[in-house]
């Protein structure tokens, strides 16, 4: 067999030579090292040292890419073929919550689009965040993505100052799912028909009214506080651990107001149990709901998101074919029909509209998590 220099081959990616040239420099380099390859020059003629360092220098990174589509590079990621194995959303919820349904509702029509099986993985604990940094690290190779939303991404840095995940950097974002609208409700004996009726009333009564959440920090807290700053009115805090117990409290009086989302409060607003006053966002769980931008506050739409996420290295490609995958799901009739009947509205942006989104609502999440001290040790 001839013996030549594999740099020699550098222009014919299709030589024979060169995939054995890439199985045996590799073996030399994952054994010893470059330092151990360049300590062995002496051994060579001064040609062969000149063609060993144009080797390393120029033709070695090119090889480390072909290698990786030749399959010789174990650990990267094969885009080409991707998705080969089934594929894991961790949710960082319980089963059966807003979120976890919301991301079971598209799995089977993402499975179709992809493949391969689409399995969720509840991994619930301190709000989300648990879940979310166990996505976080794992590996970059595009078969565990993370369910994202406002609390564990937009907020959760400025309320967890231990979070174990950086919401900017440990992620790579693929896309927007859905969004949903908040819904302010009233007890029944609280005398409002309407929200200039309670802001009103509230005023009369400062320091009177009782507002419920799902936890110190959560989303259902911060947009409570932000309709505080907008109104000028006083409430006072009163967190529970999930939308059960504050929904129960909400019934009996303990409290007088809860923001939640649409399909969690239909039930009991129906039956006359609550009082919607109005939403942040039109939607068709409640079509005749005003808004409260059309009830007189001003740029007050703020909406509870969902996200589709990996960790931050996974290869681009394997981003565009997931984010690709997810845009024909939602772009599905049924999908998005369901996901209306559920108060969600299908919402597609593209990895880089995303994380300009994520940025945005981290500076006015975060910034009034801090200004209330909404902190979770």
């Amino acid at each position: 067999m001839e013996r030549r220099d594999p740099g020699a081959w550098a222009g014919d990616w299709h030589h024979p030579f060169l995939h054995v040239a890439i199985v045996r420099e590799l073996g030399a380099i994952g054994r010893a090292g470059v330092p151990a390859i360049k300590k062995n020059e002496s051994a060579l003629s001064n040609q062969g040292i000149a063609m060993r360092r144009n080797f390393l220098q120029h033709t070695w990174p090119g090889l480390l890419i072909a290698s990786s589509m030749l399959g010789l590079v174990p650990g990267v990621a094969h885009s080409a073929d991707y998705p080969n194995k089934p594929i894991t959303i961790v949710m960082p919820f319980p089963p059966g919550g807003g979120t976890d349904v919301v991301f079971r509702s598209v799995s089977a029509k993402l499975q179709a689009e992809l493949g391969v099986p689409v399995v969720i993985e509840n991994r619930a604990g301190a709000g989300g965040t648990i879940g979310t940094a166990l996505g976080a690290s794992a590996p970059a190779d595009g078969y565990t993505l993370i369910a994202a939303t406002t609390t564990t991404i937009a907020s959760a840095q400025a309320v967890y100052p231990k979070l174990g995940y950086s919401p900017d950097k440990s992620f790579a974002p693929i896309s927007l799912v859905g969004t949903t609208p908040f819904v302010l409700v009233a007890a029944p004996n609280i005398p409002a028909k309407n929200l200039k009726d309670f802001i009103a009333y509230a005023k009369e009564n400062r320091g009177k009214i009782n507002f419920g959440s799902i936890g110190n920090g959560s989303a259902s807290h911060l947009v409570a506080e932000l309709f505080k700053q907008r109104t000028g009115i006083e409430m006072t805090h009163v967190p529970y651990r999930g939308a059960g117990p504050a929904q129960a409290d909400l019934l009996a009086g303990q409290i007088q107001v809860l923001f939640d989302n649409p399909t969690a409060l239909v039930p009991f607003v129906r039956d006359g149990r609550m009082r919607a006053l109005a939403i942040t966002e039109p939607s068709p769980v409640f079509p005749e709901l005003p808004t409260f931008e059309s009830q007189g506050v001003s740029g007050f739409s703020a909406e509870l998101w969902y996200g589709l996420m990996a960790p931050a290295a996974t290869p681009q490609p394997v981003i565009d074919r997931l984010h690709e995958a997810l845009r024909k799901t939602l772009g599905d009739r049924e999908i998005r029909r369901g996901m209306a009947d559920r108060g969600v509205k299908a919402v597609v942006l593209s990895p880089e509209a995303f994380r300009s989104k994520i940025r945005a609502d981290m500076d006015l999440w975060g910034g009034i998590a801090r200004a209330v001290n909404a902190k979770v040790d």
